[in-house]
C-alpha cells in the first residue's frame, strides 16, 4: 500500500503516479484507505482540519505522486440571473451552513459577459431546493464534481474552520475578539 502523507504544490504532468478519485465527503478525512484509479491501494494519512481540493497533490513517503480528481456525485445545480438574484441565493443557502459551490455559465458565443448565468451547487436536500425555487432559481438534478467554496477560515490559512468559541484570540488583523457566547 502506498502511504501518502504529505501535501505538495503544483507538479508536472510527467511526475504525476496516479489520479485518486474521491466524493465530496470522503475529500474531508485525513485518514483514510482508498484505490487509486488504477486500482492501486492507497493510504492517506494527513493532517487533519484541511478538505483535498479537485487538483491537490499528495505525495507518497516513497517520492510517488497523486493528484486529487473531485468525484461525480449526486448534487442539484440552482441557476439564475447574477447580481442580487445570485447574491440572495448564496445569502440564503449559505445561512443554513450547508457547503455550497458557486459558479457561472457564459452562454455568449463571443466571450462576452452577455448571457452569463450563475449557479450555486449542493447536494440534494428538499428544504433547500424549495427555498432555491422561491428565490427564482431553476434547478437541475444531476451528478458532477462537488467542490464547495472553502470558506473564510481556509482562505485566510485557517483551515476549513478552525475558529474556536469560548475564549479571546488573536487575529492578525491587531484586535481581540472575545468569543464567549452559546450556540
Amino acid at each position: 500500500m502506498l502511504e501518502l502523507t504529505q501535501r505538495v504544490g503544483p507538479v508536472e504532468t510527467a511526475e504525476i503516479h496516479d489520479h485518486l478519485t474521491l466524493p465530496f465527503e470522503l475529500r474531508m478525512r485525513g485518514r483514510l484507505r482508498a484505490k487509486t484509479d488504477t486500482g492501486y491501494d492507497v493510504g492517506l494519512f494527513l493532517d487533519r482540519g484541511q478538505v483535498l481540493r479537485e487538483g491537490a497533490f499528495l505525495q507518497a513517503e516513497t517520492g510517488e505522486i497523486v493528484r486529487i480528481r473531485a468525484a461525480d456525485e449526486p448534487v442539484v445545480t440552482a441557476r439564475i440571473e447574477p447580481g442580487l438574484g445570485l447574491a440572495r441565493l448564496c445569502y440564503h443557502l449559505g445561512n443554513r451552513h450547508v457547503s455550497l459551490a458557486i459558479g457561472s455559465d457564459d452562454a455568449a458565443n463571443d466571450g462576452t459577459l452577455d448571457g452569463k448565468t450563475g449557479w450555486v451547487r449542493f447536494p440534494p436536500d428538499h428544504v433547500l431546493e424549495e427555498l432555491a425555487e422561491r428565490l427564482g432559481a431553476t434547478l437541475e438534478h444531476h451528478r458532477a464534481p462537488f467542490d464547495p467554496e472553502p470558506g473564510a477560515y481556509a482562505q485566510s490559512g485557517q483551515g476549513e474552520h478552525s475558529h474556536s468559541h469560548g475564549h479571546s484570540h488573536s487575529h492578525s488583523h491587531g484586535h481581540n475578539h472575545d468569543d464567549t457566547h452559546s450556540h
